[in-house]
């Protein structure tokens, strides 16, 4: 394998990146995490309040039981993860998750923001496959110099759009999520959250787009500025060629006109 051709393998391993870290981002469903504080099952027989029998109670260990269970500590914290599809949340009293579709759960206003979020998302890794598959061309089959030179700036383009898609997504999904914090349904929302791996994923995928396109950009500039080198280096000398050419077409015709009429 040539140098020229390991050169634009390198260039397309970005790409597969961080389309790979858009997809895996958008599929999973931990773009945000935390914790959310959920009543404590009742054990059979027992009461959620303190009994009261007149002030008088013959069994203390009882009564402190009911006290304790009438304070914060009748509360467990279930962790919860959220993402552009769907929320999830351990089940009260059993193993396992309990998920419910994330629309579900936004303020009606905002779900066309949500959808919004979702095309652009997807419109981000269509940008990104097309990219790849141009710079997958390039690799695969021998091609000249004026088209390598459409294929960087077009893929400088691509990536730059893919990008700039992936960061209006991600910032308006954060602010979905924020809002559905404070003014969604009282049994989901969260004590305390926090970012994920997901949203990690999806800003590391939007770095990623922008140092491609960047790249791109930087080999066209490049090979745009060595043709124009080779084109400016080719002028003088096809000056003086046509010089010589005219200059022997000249003598000729002076000769010719020399010649003595017959």
């Amino acid at each position: 394998m040539d140098r020229a051709r390991r050169r634009q393998m390198l260039g397309l391993l970005p790409v597969g990146l961080a389309l790979a870290c858009s997809l895996a981002a958008v599929g999973s469903s931990h773009w945000c995490q935390g914790t959310r504080r959920v009543t404590k099952p009742l054990s059979p027989g027992r009461l959620p309040c303190i009994r009261s029998d007149g002030g008088r109670r013959d069994n203390a260990s009882q009564a402190v039981q009911d006290i304790w269970e009438t304070g914060d500590d009748k509360f467990i914290l279930h962790r919860f993860h959220a993402g552009l599809w769907q929320s999830c949340e351990e089940s009260v009293g059993s193993t396992g998750e309990k998920c419910r579709s994330f629309q579900s759960i936004i303020p009606a206003e905002e779900q066309g923001v949500l959808w919004l979020s979702i095309g652009a998302e997807i419109m981000n890794i269509f940008l990104m496959m097309t990219s790849a598959i141009l710079l997958g061309s390039r690799v695969s089959y021998h091609h000249s110099h004026f088209h390598q030179l459409k294929v960087d700036a077009s893929v400088a383009i691509l990536m730059v759009l893919a990008g700039l898609l992936s960061m209006v997504a991600h910032m308006m999904y954060t602010t979905i999520f924020q809002i559905t914090v404070n003014l969604g349904p009282e049994d989901w929302r969260p004590q305390t959250w926090d970012y994920g791996w997901s949203y990690c994923l999806a800003w590391g995928s939007f770095a990623l787009c922008m140092t491609v396109s960047v790249m791109a950009m930087n080999r066209y500039t490049a090979a745009r500025l060595e043709f124009t080198e080779k084109q400016k280096a080719g002028k003088p000398g096809t000056r003086v060629h046509n010089a010589h050419l005219w200059g022997g077409i000249h003598k000729a015709v002076v000769q010719v006109n020399l010649l003595p009429t017959i």
